[in-house]
């Protein structure tokens, strides 16, 4: 599926079972594939099918990346077609095991909060935040999702403000502020009979529904390809037709970091670097039909390794480890 297939055009059913295909023929990424297949059969409305994907990652846990995060999703999906009693029992697990992955937390609360649950769904928010968030330092963006989630259900439960909620005010930068996204009695304007009322909320909910947009229908990201040292000493030592691509280990590093800053600078957005290995680009110039030392081979590489979910986002976090694996902080890595 292309990244700017509408919505709408979408067959969700074929593109599961593409996607479970996909994953047969990469098996490092079963794990991203098969999520990406099972929110397809969710939105198709065959949910057990959804179920059974889940639970068919979850019989390999030992090699999943995330095992948190597919059970929240496969709770949230239950709850969904009726199996609100085994949807409950892992909720509660998520919430004792404590991930340190936000993504899980924002699901199991905000399947609380759309079954009514406010009061657990506030307290699943808030713990999380009280695990995930250091105090005097800026929220990662992955944790942007717990502070606005916290903050909608505050605000629909009728709670004054705390300092985690003016934060989460000050790091939303939609037109339209947290307050009034999140007013409860928002619904009741559309019910009026006063034309500035409705023009008002209607661009509200335009604001609302393009950060939705924003957040959901994002292609996967513009990657650069980073070779650890080991990776980059075997790729040349096999194929020494690409050491005019890469001259040194030192030279290639500073050629992602600049061609990312000159992307930047140019208006390119949704930027990501991706990994490469020896064994992975050889299978894909298989795929290809060609051979590994074509060096026009090496973007298409990286393309492929992005639509597969295997970006990472440049730049990182303030804080965050430098991309190129020195364990430096970026900013005084290759960010100075």
């Amino acid at each position: 599926m292309r990244p700017d297939t509408p919505a709408e055009n979408v067959d969700h059913t074929a593109e599961a079972a593409r996607l479970e295909r996909t994953a047969g023929l990469y098996p490092e990424d079963t794990e991203a594939l098969l999520l990406r297949a099972a929110a397809h059969l969710e939105l198709s409305g065959d949910r057990p099918a959804a179920t059974a994907l889940y639970d068919r990652l979850l019989s390999a846990s030992d090699g999943l990346e995330n095992p948190a995060l597919i059970r929240a999703l496969k709770a949230s999906n239950l709850w969904e077609y009726d199996h609100e009693a085994e949807a409950r029992a892992i909720i509660d697990g998520i919430r004792l095991t404590a991930p340190r992955d936000p993504a899980p937390w924002v699901i199991v609360a905000e399947s609380l909060e759309s079954h009514d649950e406010l009061e657990a769904a506030e307290e699943t928010f808030t713990e999380a935040a009280r695990l995930l968030l250091t105090e005097g330092q800026e929220p990662p963006a992955s944790t942007h999702a717990l502070l606005y989630g916290r903050h909608r259900v505050r605000r629909m439960r009728g709670l004054p403000h705390d300092d985690w909620d003016t934060l989460a005010d000050s790091l939303h930068s939609a037109p339209v502020s947290l307050d009034e996204l999140h007013d409860p009695k928002r619904v009741w304007s559309l019910g009026s009979d006063n034309p500035a009322e409705l023009e008002a909320e209607i661009s509200r909910l335009r604001a609302e529904l393009g950060a939705y947009r924003e957040a959901l229908s994002r292609p996967f990201p513009v990657a650069v390809l980073h070779w650890p040292v080991p990776e980059l000493a075997e790729l040349l030592s096999a194929y020494p037709a690409l050491t005019s691509e890469y001259p040194s280990h030192e030279t290639h590093l500073s050629t992602i970091e600049s061609s990312l800053r000159e992307l930047s600078s140019s208006g390119t957005g949704n930027l990501g670097i991706v990994t490469g290995t020896v064994p992975s680009y050889e299978a894909f110039a298989a795929s290809e039909g060609s051979s590994p030392d074509d060096a026009t081979l090496l973007p298409q590489y990286a393309t492929t390794l992005a639509a597969r979910g295997r970006a990472v986002a440049w730049p990182p976090q303030r804080g965050a480890e430098c991309w190129c694996g020195a364990g430096e902080v970026y900013v005084e890595c290759h960010g100075a």
